[in-house]
């Protein structure tokens, strides 16, 4: 009798451990199934909070309206389903194309960006991201919200906790399994009494070793889901708000060859790079009023700030209030003029090719700039910390001897090497060259108060 549980059990055990295995085995099929079209898919949701959210809300008006409907409404009102796709890509086509486009962009005096390198499958992918938002309820006693949102794509695995709850119901169901088969053939002892809590704990003190284990392996993987976390707070990769004025840096510094010190004028002799003061726009835009409607709306624009009616100045101004793009924390110390004029860093090694960018500033993301010919290959993102002191380590300030290199900041550190510590001189030349790092850029006082 004996002999038949034991083999009865066995045989079960078995059957339970290859039922969880498959079980396992289709469920890593279906969420590799699952995730292969979504690899492949437009992310409408990344899209939104990187092109979009600084001015628009899927169920609130903002600086822009809400995008809730926005895309049947134009559709109704235009007769066409691309209109809104030409309107967010280029609004001032779209307004002589559209008679509805040109009532909307005179609800609001402030215009919106325009967005040529979006595609229109990327803007239909926003649209359909909006559409598919539930508006929140309106929030209880309790605090919580009346109507839940959607899920977003990608979200929390929900197929491996459903096979975990799983695996403990097959896990109980083979132990009361157990336990019942003994008490059938008489082999019950005072061990099989204990309620299932006492049981693990016995077992888990048998497994002492096992449990210790498996509880350092489980804090550790805890530990860095966290840090990988913490590491993506604040990180503002493809930050770019929207301006009062659309300046195309392509036509200045690309197709007009305008050298960026002209418009950022203290970039050599101060911290700031200075944004260009009206004046400095007139000095060109006296002269060059536009060749087209299109052109000549935008620089109406300055025209209004610097109080210019296209004879002479009427003294009725209006400044461009900018919205600033690259922002560091207070406690962070940087100094364009030391990196410019000290340093020699071209300004595309942090903020990319602007010969190409079609539209106003924005954080470039690091794979973008490691794109531009000429700059430093860089890991970490942009604006980050890590970012900072991995172009220290990387940068060298010069070639060979530091005596090669002009100016009085590097003969003054030349001398104070030679004099003080030449061995240490002769160890930084060892690999031909002198990185910031090397001089003390990792010094935390460096660039922190």
């Amino acid at each position: 009798m004996k002999i038949s549980i034991s083999q009865m059990f066995r045989n079960l055990s078995k059957w339970c451990l290859n039922a969880v295995a498959a079980t396992l085995l289709l469920g890593t099929l279906s969420v590799n199934a699952q995730d292969e079209p979504k690899e492949a898919a437009i992310d409408g949701g990344g899209l939104f909070s990187s092109q979009c959210a600084t001015c628009h809300n899927p169920h609130k008006d903002g600086t822009g309206p809400k995008l809730s409907g926005v895309r049947s409404s134009w559709e109704e009102a235009t007769g066409s389903g691309d209109a809104i796709i030409d309107w967010v890509q280029n609004w001032e086509s779209a307004v002589a194309k559209y008679p509805y486009a040109a009532g909307v962009a005179q609800k609001k005096a402030t215009k919106m960006n325009k967005f040529p390198n979006v595609s229109k499958a990327e803007v239909s992918a926003i649209l359909d991201w909006v559409d598919a938002q539930v508006e929140p309820g309106p929030v209880k006693a309790d605090g919580s919200g009346g109507a839940g949102g959607s899920e977003e794509e990608g979200g929390f695995p929900w197929i491996w906790v459903i096979l975990g709850v799983l695996f403990i119901v097959i896990i109980a169901a083979v132990s009361g399994v157990r336990r019942q088969l003994k008490i059938a053939a008489g082999e019950e002892t005072s061990d099989d009494s204990l309620s299932y809590g006492e049981e693990f704990k016995k077992w888990s003190w048998k497994n002492l070793r096992f449990v210790l284990i498996g509880s350092v392996v489980i804090f550790i993987s805890l530990i860095v889901v966290a840090l990988q976390g913490l590491g993506r707070i604040g990180v503002v990769e493809n930050y770019q708000p929207s301006q009062p004025i659309d300046f195309p840096h392509s036509v200045h510094a690309g197709d007009q060859g305008i050298d960026c010190k002209y418009c950022h004028n203290s970039v050599t002799k101060s911290r700031t790079a200075g944004l260009p003061t009206v004046n400095v726009c007139m000095n060109c835009h006296k002269q060059v009023a536009g060749n087209d409607d299109e052109q000549k709306a935008k620089i109406s624009k300055i025209y209004a700030a610097a109080g210019w009616d296209g004879e002479g100045y009427t003294g009725k101004t209006n400044p461009i209030v900018w919205n600033k793009v690259h922002v560091l924390p207070d406690h962070v110390y940087f100094n364009h003029s030391q990196h410019v004029v000290v340093g020699g860093v071209d300004c595309k090694q942090c903020h990319g090719d602007m010969t190409k960018m079609e539209s106003t500033a924005k954080v470039q993301p690091i794979s973008e700039l490691n794109k531009v010919e000429g700059n430093i290959v860089l890991t970490r993102p942009t604006l980050t910390m890590g970012w900072c002191i991995e172009c220290h380590a990387e940068k060298e300030i010069s070639t060979g001897s530091i005596d090669t290199k002009g100016g009085g900041y590097y003969e003054e550190i030349h001398r104070r090497l030679l004099n003080n510590d030449e061995e240490l001189y002769n160890k930084y030349l060892e690999d031909g060259k002198v990185t910031v790092k090397e001089l003390g850029g990792w010094e935390c006082s460096k660039c922190h108060y």
